[in-house]
């Protein structure tokens, strides 16, 4: 049996199919999204979303859905699926849904009498092109195939709604048209391997209704355009592949380019292998080669913090160095532009304080698969110019104090990854002295001196390794406290007592300011209160504040983001921590923690890894469909856990 495969009683259950999401992507920034039944139910979601770097730096809906019909004996069995206002759904085709497998491609099975139709979908490598098979796997007498497009063409944030600006116009192509509704868009092509008529028929479907917008308190309705009908015989065996794209192919062709593209994607037949899958749908090539790693889908754009943290986990964890090459060499080229004062590039936040020290992070990952050697050849300089760039002062928004930690003005905008805001203010304003922060610090300096040493440069080690012991006696009195656990920041006498995920950091790295009976509180405490199956709490319980459930209008969601729901990212350093300070009597109860994210594979988004959990019971999946941080920091988990199992 299929490891991600579901049965005609789920599919046929709505309650438990419109639940589950799919994601496929381009590797270049485009993307094909839907339910598990092509229900669209987020008005994210789409058969061909793709960048159009021509009107803005968003993601635009093209071609929304494209319905099949089966037609035999003059009676129509449509199998689209779409939810209409009032809670109406129609044409009801999940009925006719036999099975749905996920292994390879996504694969749907439908039985109409005795008709049996499969259809097979795969978004093209680097191309804005979406490919369907659809194979007559049975048939009893003379069968003709009907498809019906639904157009949008806006951004991925917006709606359409019929009106009269939007063109009718469309130009025959090979065994297909080509349209475009608004100017300034590119033009979308609908071609299928086989010759076949085009009725001309539009018409605007009205009141299509996303219920994932409704949950999120944000408008849900919008009309779709739909040009007309292509129409085409099928017999028995056949298959017909159909394109849609930016770009003109030949018809020909698509039949191979399919098998092509099947015989290119790895099988996900496990859990790993599913997040294996899951990693590379972050990967972005740009067109002058330039590789990126997308914070997430299906909102989330490229992000200095999450590209750091994501990258050892989404690429050394299963053992591609090549591509934490590629894009640590863009990353490290916006990173100095940063530091040298030069215009932003196309990864967001890079001016946030902590990202620089979660460059040397990423960099000291690479050392240890990489080995040091190599790590010093590739970035030892890098490592050191950014410490340098600290200590000097140069950083408009992480100041070198007297006492060895670094500070960072947060009361007016958010700097950490605790971003939420309200009323253009932070919800979670830490400033000042910040714990993951320091710790960051005091583990980067004593990195440096490392590769200072091995580059014989024994003047400048000592020096760092000087600094370190100033920071660690620094940071062990402002944040230790007597209950055994660290305080979030501290900004004068402004101290903040929540108990926060953040500390576990300073237990986690490789290079820790706190004694081994400090970590061990400190874990002890993030167990108690912050630890569940989907990842540590952002905040205790027991805390003032807390608040678990992601719920409710973007107002009251922006006031939980970080006030109680769990994270796997952090789940994973939580991972780390035991491993160190425990060593192999932690690997069964790190593995029974993974139980929690491997229900994430059939739940939610297909094969992969949601951005975060309420923070109580059930623990049910919130905000993004695939989070890439906290993939990698699964996958980094795994790779420990193999390491630690066989001694390696």
């Amino acid at each position: 049996m299929s490891y991600l495969r579901f049965e005609k009683a789920l599919m046929t259950n709505l309650e438990e199919s419109l639940g589950r999401e799919l994601i496929r992507t381009n590797r270049s920034g485009a993307y094909s999204s839907s339910t598990i039944v092509d229900c669209n139910t987020r008005k994210y979601h789409g058969l061909l979303v793709v960048p159009v770097p021509e009107l803005d730096d968003e993601n635009h809906v093209l071609l929304s859905s494209l319905d099949a019909t089966v037609i035999q004996h003059g009676a129509e069995f449509n199998l689209g699926l779409h939810k209409y206002q009032g809670n109406n759904y129609s044409p009801k085709g999940h009925k006719y849904i036999r099975e749905f497998d996920c292994g390879k491609v996504p694969t749907t099975i439908y039985r109409v009498g005795g008709v049996i139709l499969k259809k097979e979908v795969v978004f093209q490598h680097y191309e804005d092109r979406i490919l369907i098979r659809y194979t007559l796997e049975d048939a009893h007498s003379a069968t003709t195939l009907r498809f019906r497009p639904f157009l949008a063409f806006r951004s991925v944030r917006q709606f359409t709604h019929e009106n009269s600006v939007a063109s009718r116009e469309y130009t025959e192509v090979d065994n297909g048209i080509k349209t475009c509704m608004y100017a300034g868009y590119p033009d979308l092509y609908m071609q299928f391997s086989k010759k076949n008529v085009f009725h001309f028929q539009p018409d605007w479907y009205r009141g299509v209704e996303y219920p994932k917008e409704q949950e999120r308190g944000y408008a849900s309705n919008e009309d779709l355009y739909v040009p007309g009908y292509f129409e085409m015989d099928i017999k028995k065996g056949e298959s017909i592949v159909f394109s849609g794209s930016t770009s003109k192919i030949s018809s020909r062709n698509l039949k191979k380019l399919f098998d092509e593209e099947v015989a290119m994607r790895a099988p996900r037949d496990n859990f790993f292998h599913c997040l294996v899958n899951a990693a590379h749908q972050f990967h972005n090539r740009e067109a002058n080669d330039d590789r990126y790693i997308l914070a997430g889908y299906p909102w989330f754009k490229c992000r200095a913090r999450d590209t750091f943290i994501a990258l050892p986990g989404l690429t050394l964890a299963i053992e591609e160095q090549d591509y934490f090459e590629l894009v640590m060499k863009t990353a490290e080229k916006e990173l100095r532009n940063f530091m040298a004062g030069k215009p932003a590039g196309k990864i967001y936040e890079m001016e946030q304080p902590d990202v620089p020290l979660w460059a040397i992070w990423a960099v000291q990952q690479y050392a240890k698969e990489a080995g040091d050697e190599k790590c010093l050849k590739m970035y030892g300089q890098l490592v050191h110019d950014i410490v340098e760039f600290i200590e000097k002062g140069k950083h408009p928004n992480l100041k070198l104090e007297d006492n060895g930690l670094v500070s960072t003005e947060g009361r007016e905008k958010a700097v950490t990854w605790m971003n939420s805001t309200a009323n253009g203010r932070p919800v979670v304003p830490r400033t000042g002295f910040v714990v993951e922060f320091n710790a960051l610090w005091f583990n980067a300096l004593k990195f440096c001196a490392k590769l200072a040493r091995m580059n014989n440069d024994e003047e400048a080690a000592d020096r760092l390794e000087k600094m370190a012991e100033q920071t660690k006696a620094a940071f062990v009195d402002t944040f230790l406290n007597d209950y055994g656990y660290l305080y979030d920041y501290v900004d004068g006498n402004m101290i903040d007592w929540s108990v926060r995920p953040n500390m576990i950091f300073a237990v986690a790295l490789d290079y820790s300011p706190l004694s081994n009976d400090q970590k061990k509180s400190v874990l002890d405490i993030c167990t108690r209160e912050l630890l569940t199956p989907k990842g540590l709490r952002s905040l205790s319980p027991k805390s003032g504040g807390y608040n678990p459930m992601y719920v409710g209008p973007q107002t009251q969601r922006d006031y939980a983001y970080h006030q109680g729901t769990a994270w796997p990212w952090l789940g994973g350093f939580y991972m780390e921590a035991c491993l160190k300070l425990y060593k192999r009597t932690r690997i069964s109860f790190v593995e029974r923690q993974m139980v929690g994210y491997e229900d994430e594979m059939m739940l939610n988004c297909i094969g992969t890894i949601p951005e975060m959990s309420d923070g109580n019971p059930p623990f049910r999946a919130r905000g993004a469909m695939s989070f890439a941080m906290n993939v990698a920091e699964v996958l980094r988990t795994l790779n420990m856990l193999e390491k630690y199992t066989y001694n390696k």
